[in-house]
């Protein structure tokens, strides 16, 4: 497999935007080599009896049950507030909005 060249590493970055010098033309280009490189070998590991996944672990979510259990009325709960209105909290307007 031939390497990444300069010219498509600077082809890449004119696409990003980014002015390389000449110094990091080469740098990156041997940079990028190598990020190929590894994905390859990272290919050539994946087997056809190994199935994608998006997680090496299995992932399981932990939910309690959606159950109604006493809680503060809302009284109790607004009894700390420093200002109310409606069964609300009351608090300073911040979007300029009504």
């Amino acid at each position: 497999m031939p390497g990444i060249t300069r010219e498509e590493v600077a082809h890449l970055a004119r696409l990003a935007r980014l002015e390389l010098r000449d110094e990091e033309l080469d740098h990156f280009a041997g940079q990028l080599d190598d990020i190929i490189g590894a994905v390859a070998r990272v290919s050539e590991v994946a087997d056809q009896d190994v199935p994608p996944t998006s997680h090496p672990l299995p992932l399981t979510n932990v939910m309690r049950a959606d159950e109604v259990r006493p809680s503060l009325t809302p009284e109790q709960a607004l009894s700390g507030a420093p200002a109310q209105e409606q069964q609300r909290f009351k608090v300073p307007q911040i979007l300029g909005e009504d």
